[in-house]
């Protein structure tokens, strides 16, 4: 090969000429920019879908008229999908539950720390069994109650008594409370 003919190598073979990099630069910048915002566009709805929609949002909370409800029987109302069971106790269904021993249940919690101070003959309760999510029996006089008075779930047979709490069965915890709280002596919000 002679030597006109052969340039030699200055480092700088296949490298951009003058303003090239920079206008690649640039192009990668603008390219980048673009596909965040092209990303963001198509993942926003995404997003936004799983917010609540507006008929989930006014079920954030239901107030309730207890006044009606006789003592020793309940009503169920649902609240965020979930039947959620307001007993009216009597002062022996009060009574039992406050004297049983913390030993006994399969989660041990007083009575009085599942019920509103000043408003111990009232007990709400999520009315879902913690077992695999059956609606217990129990809210209406009629209805079977197992034995320890409270609900009993036909389906596995767990058993729940005046304060909800779990006494026999399958299910591994008691009725969880939903969030309430007595506006007054005859109504009370939950949510």
């Amino acid at each position: 090969m002679s030597a006109s003919t052969h340039k030699p190598d200055n480092g700088l073979m296949g490298a951009p000429h003058g303003n090239d990099a920079g206008k690649r630069d640039f192009l990668k910048l603008v390219a980048g920019a673009g596909a965040a915002v092209g990303l963001g566009a198509l993942a926003w709805p995404l997003i936004d879908s799983m917010n609540p929609s507006s008929d989930v949002l006014a079920l954030s909370s239901v107030e309730v008229d207890i006044a009606p409800v006789p003592e020793g029987s309940g009503i169920t109302v649902v609240w965020r999908g979930k039947p959620i069971f307001v007993r009216h106790r009597t002062p022996a269904e009060v009574k039992s539950a406050v004297d049983v021993s913390l030993a006994q249940l399969i989660e041990p919690v007083a009575d009085k720390d599942r019920v509103k101070a000043g408003h111990e003959p009232w007990l709400i309760v999520i009315g879902i069994c913690t077992h695999l999510g059956c609606v217990p029996l129990g809210n209406k006089p009629t209805d079977p109650r197992g034995d320890f008075g409270g609900w009993l779930c036909p389906c596995h047979g767990s058993q729940y008594d005046t304060a909800g709490r779990v006494r026999h069965g399958p299910a591994p915890a008691n009725l969880p409370l939903p969030p309430y709280a007595f506006t007054t002596d005859t109504k009370i919000k939950i949510g």
